[in-house]
């Protein structure tokens, strides 16, 4: 369907300018960013459906200004939804969510080329359903650090009793992702992730740092766990990042890490690719039952 501006309509939504390139590297329109989320609607949105969400715009494409978005402060189209959230000063705040590959669709109408998602859905806002360590390396560290600290963060996870999912950032790290049951609430969660990041600190200083001070992460790998954090966000799986050569934000199976050079190799064209190819790799996530309990509370409590 065709307008006076061409627009067309894509998932019901009304694309304004579909021929806009937004990624001038890869000559990749609205129109194919809006194909590119229809096509990973299904393994997409189980994992982004119904979250409060933060927002990457670039209205102009990715190689313009962009900016980060997290309230509602109007011109949306309908398909994204709106739902009011108490911040911590007590003020309520208009936040967004997607709950079909219409809302989707709707954020590349509003020039949105990374969504970022709350690690709780808007059912429970304050119970978290995942865990996420963001692995982050310091300038001058290779994609092999950040490869041996995900399994190495893998394996201590597990001797505590969670199992855990990797994620190519689409920029230089990787997430460990470890889905939760909604037992437990935010202030437990983030205290099991700030004592789990700081015991690999302090037993192994020369590789990790939990301090975010870019001072202290001179030469190691900075293990991130303030995403799980009331109101903190990490990327989708599925996104494309604002970067040059539209990186995805790619779910890889831990057996498929070896065969990985960088947390950004995978495009928007190459995700295509592979879903036809390679399908879910993180088959099994959602049949995942597990929570943080006190033993494990206890384990990564400081000495």
């Amino acid at each position: 369907m065709a307008g006076n501006d061409d627009a067309i309509v894509t998932a019901g939504v009304r694309l304004t300018h579909p021929d806009r390139v937004l990624f001038p590297s890869q000559g990749l329109s609205k129109r194919g960013l809006a194909a590119y989320y229809e096509a990973v609607a299904d393994l997409m949105l189980p994992h982004v459906a119904k979250r409060p969400l933060s927002l990457v715009r670039c209205p102009a494409g990715s190689e313009k200004n962009c900016f980060f978005q997290k309230h509602d402060t109007g011109g949306f189209p309908e398909a994204i939804g709106r739902m009011p959230i108490t911040e911590a000063s007590g003020s309520s705040k208009s936040y967004f969510y997607v709950s079909d590959v219409a809302g989707l669709v709707a954020g590349v109408q509003m020039g949105v080329l990374e969504f970022h998602v709350w690690g709780s859905r808007i059912e429970q806002i304050e119970r978290p359903d995942r865990l996420v360590f963001d692995l982050d390396p310091d300038v001058g560290l290779t994609f092999d650090h950040v490869r041996a600290a995900a399994l190495d963060v893998r394996d201590r996870l597990a001797a505590l009793g969670l199992r855990s999912f990797p994620l190519l950032t689409g920029v230089k790290g990787i997430h460990v992702v470890a889905p939760l049951t909604r037992r437990t609430e935010w202030p437990q969660v983030k205290a099991f992730a700030k004592g789990f990041a700081a015991t690999l600190a302090a037993e192994a200083p020369g590789r990790y740092v939990a301090n975010m001070a870019k001072a202290k992460r001179k030469g190691v790998l900075f293990i991130d766990y303030l995403r799980n954090e009331r109101g903190a966000t990490a990327i989708a799986p599925y996104s494309t990042r604002a970067r040059d050569n539209a990186p995805v934000a790619t779910p890889v199976a831990w057996d498929e890490l070896g065969s990985i050079a960088a947390a950004n190799g995978v495009t928007m064209n190459a995700m295509l690719e592979r879903v036809r190819s390679v399908g879910d790799p993180w088959t099994g996530y959602f049949a995942v039952a597990q929570s943080i309990t006190k033993k494990m509370l206890r384990a990564v409590e400081p000495t």
